[in-house]
């Protein structure tokens, strides 16, 4: 029996991103594209269409078009020493869907997760509904944000089940940094070395800040490291910019647990929308360059006016400064230096100021005490939204903090 516990993140977001006149510094999303905007920036100007009106609307290819998967495929072959193809990839209802297909296909109530924490809580929350016994692996602003390997060890060990499955999330939500390629493999080996599946949330893919040099190696996914028990999930959403098409995807080297995964999916999802499967398709085949540059250059431009933002007000607030993604966790500090009531804070803003955040400790602890005083802020906006954001803000902490 599954038993539903309360998404704090979305139920945040779902009470008031809707606020009339809010100034939405909590979307995830980079700055959402328009078809006409899509198009625009195709190199190919005799594409075809991103959606064919003469396609029958039946069900369609039941794990999506070969066309996408076979794109989709790409986007993780890159530099990967295990090519990837079509049969590599399932097509889902958004990154959220493929993260919830797979967690209930392969997980149960005799099983034992280490995830890392923060993270989207779906990644621990539905691991935790169906029964399975979960360690919540910290990512500490110390340490980067970075997973400490060397704590493994000792996790796998502290419950009478021994793991199968790791969970990560790379670009991480919410503190916007990469897991170095280092990492990924001391991860990889230890899971190869015990048999463990390694899940990756990879919806920020591939969003990477140091993108905006054309000569710099980006991070590799998951599946790249030449085991086969190792999964991604992704979707349209984030570094695309088109959550609003509702495509996810699934992509890992195995065989059997495709299998496993297209049996399980029979229950929840026949098919993909054909039309948002084309547009997908059109995005990564005729506009992927150009779209993910802009996303890319409108990461590095907003971080920029970030950044100054919190040099400025160094005294009451700090960071890990991300490099990928459209997130940023940011610590926000009172008079005594003593972390600010983040649920309170983030309130009364949006109140005071119509600045939407997301707290820290409600929304991404599981417990009262973790991450006290941190808040989630998306700063892959409209800049104009921005830069209008950010002197309210500043006039705010200037009244409540200094």
């Amino acid at each position: 029996m599954v038993r539903p516990i309360t998404f704090e993140v979305e139920q945040w977001m779902d009470q008031y991103e809707t606020t009339p006149g809010v100034l939405n510094v909590a979307e995830t999303c980079a700055s959402s594209i328009s078809i006409d905007e899509l198009t625009s920036l195709s190199g190919d100007k005799d594409a075809a269409a991103p959606f064919r009106t003469s396609t029958r609307l039946t069900y369609g290819p039941i794990w999506g078009s070969p066309e996408l998967r076979r794109r989709v495929a790409e986007l993780h072959t890159s530099g990967n020493n295990q090519p990837l193809n079509k049969e590599n990839v399932i097509i889902t209802q958004g990154g959220i869907g493929a993260n919830f297909l797979t967690l209930f296909t392969l997980l149960g109530p005799s099983d034992h997760v280490i995830c890392v924490y923060p993270t989207y809580q779906q990644l621990y929350s539905v691991p935790e509904s169906l029964g399975a016994q979960v360690s919540l692996w910290k990512l500490r602003a110390e340490n980067g944000f970075i997973p400490d390997c060397s704590e493994l060890q000792g996790m796998s060990f502290n419950l009478l089940t021994s793991p199968w499955m790791i969970i990560i999330n790379n670009p991480n939500n919410p503190s916007g940094i990469l897991i170095p390629k280092a990492v990924l493999g001391e991860i990889v080996e230890f899971a190869r070395a015990r048999d463990i599946i390694v899940m990756s949330d990879e919806v920020y893919r591939p969003l990477f800040h140091q993108a905006i040099d054309s000569g710099a190696e980006l991070p590799p996914p998951i599946t790249s490291f030449g085991y086969n028990k190792t999964i991604v999930t992704g979707s349209m959403s984030k570094a695309w910019a088109m959550a609003g098409i509702r495509i996810g995807w699934i992509v890992t080297p195995s065989s059997e647990i495709m299998g496993d995964l297209a049996a399980a999916r029979d229950y929840t999802t026949i098919s993909v929308s054909q039309v948002d499967d084309q547009i997908a398709t059109y995005a990564l085949a005729a506009a992927r360059g150009p779209l993910s540059q802009r996303n890319v250059r409108l990461a590095v431009h907003n971080l920029g006016i970030l950044e100054a933002f919190i040099n400025q007000h160094s005294s009451v607030c700090d960071w890990v400064r991300p490099n990928a993604g459209t997130t940023a966790f940011i610590r926000f500090k009172n008079k005594k230096g003593e972390p600010v009531d983040d649920v309170s804070f983030c309130l009364d803003l949006l109140q005071q100021t119509k600045i939407l955040l997301v707290p820290g400790s409600k929304c991404f602890g599981s417990g009262s005490e973790d991450f006290a005083g941190y808040v989630r802020f998306g700063y892959v906006c409209e800049t104009a939204v921005l830069e209008e954001a950010l002197p309210k803000l500043a006039e705010y902490i200037k009244a409540t903090l200094v």
